[in-house]
Order: structure tokens, then C-alpha cells, then sequence
């Protein structure tokens, strides 16, 4: 491949730019044709997708006035991700778009109402039992939550996957499931066929779980938890 010659400009190169790619070997810079993946993804990540263009239209089809609502409510959201100083925000865009798709994870798809964003209240989520019915695993899930006036309005959504107990952390392999109730009470998910989903039979397993809590009001969506569990599911 080419090697790269540095100039005035530029005396070293990282990544990609138009059609080529920078890279390094034996401490010198290389260029060679840009590699553009095919991976077409899998339905639930291009379901995920055109979830997020049908929001991103949404937002666009906003007046302007709307638009600059949600935008006044930015400085009260902050960014799930780092840094977490206090000090950075998400924009208004931002914040009606992961409105739009906590919606659409509880099955209420729609453009949502601008609204300051509200702190989530502290949740630990427990796995408290586990049955088979009728060739489904029924979870049965506690957040925590039953003594805060406002539990009523969150519902669950947790990503999860069976593993054999002992196996580590991990995210490949993850379904995500709502679930049925909110969090005022005890809470279920149904997961069929979860044997051929994860390859287990109907012994002890690990539950690995990143759940998150979603306020049926705003839309809005909580930073993730994680949790686990072993559970021996009784049958029905």
C-alpha cells in the first residue's frame, strides 16, 4: 500500500476520509482503499433504525415554536453517557427523540408532548421467581419502587439474556421484553421459546439483564441497570 508522505499541512494521518484510510504499521502511515461494510444488521437493529428515522421526521415535521419549547427544556436532561459532571446537557432534539422512542418501547408509538425532563427515582430490580408455562418463561420482577406516589406512571423495560450460571457479564444475545404491569407492584415478563432463543434446557440458569425505567407520561427513559440472577424455573 501507498505510504503516506507528510506535508506542511498534515504531518500524520488517522482513519478515513473520503474514499481512503489512514493506518499505521511499524510506526509509519499507510493509505489504502476505504472499506465500506455490507452488513445489512440484524431486524431488530433495522426496526430500531426505522424507529429512529420515523422520529427524526417527526421532528422535522415540528413548527418552529415547538421546536424552540423543547429546546428550553434541554438544560433540565442530562446525557446518559460521560461525562457525568453535571455541567453538560442533551439538546432539544435530543430530548424529544428519546421521548419518541421510550413511546415506541412501551407500543405507543407517537410524537411526544415537550416536557421539562424530571429525575428518575433510584430502582434496584430484583428477579424474585421464575415459571414455564405453556412453553414460555414467566418472569416475575420487583423495581422497587411501591412506596413513591409516582410508581404508577413507570413502566419496565429490560434487555435480557440466560446464560449458564457462572458465565460472565455480556450484552450479545439480548432480547429486549416490557414488561406487563407498572412499577407499583410486583411485574411479568413472557418470554416463549426462550429454550431455542438461548439454547438452555429447563435447569438452573443465570439471568443477565440491563433494564431501564420508562414514564408512560413524557416518554422519557431512565439510565440502565443492571441486574442478575439464577433462578430454577418451576413448571405449570
Amino acid at each position: 500500500m501507498p505510504l503516506y508522505r507528510p506535508s506542511i499541512l498534515l504531518s500524520d494521518a488517522y482513519g478515513s476520509a473520503g474514499e481512503v484510510t489512514f493506518y499505521h504499521r511499524n510506526g509509519r502511515c499507510y493509505i489504502r482503499r476505504r472499506v465500506k461494510a455490507t452488513y445489512p444488521g440484524t431486524p431488530a437493529q433495522l426496526e430500531h433504525l426505522a424507529v429512529h428515522r420515523r422520529a427524526m421526521a417527526a421532528w422535522a415535521s415540528l413548527d418552529s415554536e415547538m421546536q424552540k419549547l423543547w429546546n428550553a427544556y434541554e438544560t433540565t436532561a442530562e446525557p446518559h453517557r460521560p461525562p457525568f459532571d453535571h455541567k453538560a446537557h442533551i439538546s432539544g432534539n435530543n430530548l424529544f427523540v428519546s421521548a419518541y422512542h421510550g413511546f415506541a418501547l412501551m407500543g405507543e408509538e407517537q410524537i411526544p408532548q415537550p416536557h421539562p425532563f424530571r429525575p428518575f427515582p433510584p430502582f434496584v430490580v430484583k428477579f424474585l421467581s421464575a415459571s414455564v408455562e405453556a412453553g414460555s418463561l414467566v418472569l416475575s420482577i420487583d423495581a422497587h419502587l411501591p412506596e413513591i406516589p409516582d410508581a404508577v406512571f413507570y413502566r419496565l423495560y429490560a434487555r435480557i439474556r440466560l446464560t449458564k450460571p457462572g458465565c460472565g457479564l455480556g450484552v450479545r444475545g439480548m432480547k429486549g421484553f416490557l414488561a406487563a404491569g407498572n412499577c407499583s407492584g410486583q411485574m411479568t415478563v413472557a418470554i416463549p421459546e426462550y429454550t431455542e432463543i438461548w439454547n438452555l434446557g429447563g435447569e438452573k440458569f443465570q439471568i443477565q439483564a440491563m433494564c431501564i425505567l420508562l414514564d408512560s407520561e413524557t416518554g422519557f427513559r431512565s439510565q440502565y441497570q443492571r441486574s442478575t440472577a439464577v433462578i430454577e424455573p418451576s413448571c405449570q
